[in-house]
């Protein structure tokens, strides 16, 4: 990347830091058990609501609970449960018709981030009628209230349930994008642990280590705060101390409990500090092959890190304290060597791949633009990078590079 290039994204991130505590973030109210949403509903004069879920969650009985209980105290629920790994704008636009042929008043979002996703960029659809969803993607485009949204995470990792983004695939282009406005902070959030009980070993990693990315990513950039410094510090502690004991145990409900803190956390600190190239990278290949957004984080995390260099060491050396990996006394430089170990043994431990399957070395230009487009300028990493050198991390995780 030119000077004059680094000098715009520079000059671009600082005015938003600036602009940070003027902007109109806020929290959910937030919620322990599922058993409080019938209150809410009728609190706010709603009978009938859109529950927005995915089919392997549905087909298992998870959200036959909630199903029943709407039931019992005469709220109509109307079930999208086709919400796909990485949402479609079909997807999205199927869960709105659904919610007004039903006469939905309200929005439920019950499973991971794609569910979440899928409810909020349906939301913005019932808001904007007129509008296609990519008129709406990227920052600010969503002003308009959407319906009342209630998000049930049965995953500690995305914590999409506290932020103010949508991630929506345009699978005719096979490009991911990001919708990000206030208006999609979900009205409350249920942190119940008992939900996430039976999330699978490999989905509980993956989705754990896409927390810790949002962290990571948050703490070592250029927009901190001293709110989101904190969060991520203790978000960090928690991922570190709890999501092995949750891999292992996936009914141990204090690991499940402060998982679900630690996404949480790590959502407010991401929303207000942003992330980096880890996500834009791992967006354009969950668009361009349907890959996990959280397997591909996890990947991805200790070789972007790597290439940062010494201009994260200082950051990530504070992030291995808090992890418990390294000492106060340990220069910056073996703090941040210490850390990037510590997530790559993380991986081995949790069986996480080292690459990804299916990269096409044709597919790797376009997929680092959209990388590009979507991190610069607004992404106030610790070293800037263009399309050019963002290819690198391709090659880097495709299985045929390591063959």
């Amino acid at each position: 990347m030119n000077i004059a290039q680094k000098a715009f994204c520079r000059v671009y991130q600082f005015c938003f830091h600036l602009a940070l505590p003027l902007l109109p973030y806020r929290e959910p109210e937030r919620r322990e058990s599922i058993a409080d949403i019938p209150q809410i509903l009728r609190e706010r004069g709603i009978g009938t609501v859109l529950l927005v879920t995915d089919p392997a969650l549905r087909g298992a009985g998870i959200t036959q609970p909630l199903e029943a209980l709407l039931k019992s105290r005469g709220i109509g629920c109307a079930v999208y449960d086709k919400t796909n790994a990485n949402p479609t704008v079909h997807n999205v636009e199927q869960a709105r018709e659904m919610y007004l042929k039903e006469g939905c008043q309200g929005l439920i979002a019950f499973g991971g981030g794609s569910s979440m996703d899928c409810a909020k960029a349906a939301g913005a659809r019932i808001a904007f009628p007129r509008k296609p969803l990519g008129k709406l993607k990227g920052l600010l485009r969503v002003w308009r209230r959407i319906p009342p949204l209630i998000a049930i995470p049965t995953t500690a990792g995305t914590g999409s349930e506290v932020t103010i983004t949508a991630v929506i695939t345009d699978s005719d282009i096979k490009h991911k994008y990001t919708m990000n406005d206030f208006t999609l902070i979900p009205r409350w959030a249920v942190l119940d642990p008992a939900v996430t009980f039976t999330l699978p070993p490999h989905l509980t990693a993956t989705t754990g280590m896409d927390a810790l990315t949002h962290v990571v990513e948050a703490y070592i950039g250029g927009s901190t705060s001293r709110e989101t410094r904190e969060l991520s510090l203790e978000a960090t502690r928690l991922i570190f101390g709890n999501i092995e004991l949750a891999y292992r145990d996936g009914t141990n409900r204090a690991a499940r409990e402060h998982m679900l803190t630690a996404a949480y956390k790590a959502g407010i600190a991401f929303s207000k500090s942003y992330v980096g190239y880890v996500h834009a990278v791992a967006h354009s290949l969950g668009g361009q092959y349907n890959i996990p957004h959280g397997l591909a984080n996890a990947v991805l995390l200790p070789i972007v890190l790597e290439e940062y260099g010494a201009s994260a060491h200082k950051k990530l050396h504070r992030l291995a304290v808090a992890a418990g990996v390294a000492q106060e006394g340990d220069s910056h430089e073996a703090g941040a060597k210490k850390f990037i170990q510590a997530v790559r043994d993380l991986n081995a431990r949790m069986n996480i791949p080292e690459t990804l399957p299916g990269i096409r070395a044709e597919d790797i230009p376009q997929m680092a633009k959209h990388a590009a487009r979507e991190a610069n300028p607004l992404y106030p990493v610790p070293k800037l990078m263009n399309a050019k050198e963002l290819e690198r991390f391709y090659y880097k995780v495709a299985d045929w590079r390591q063959a």
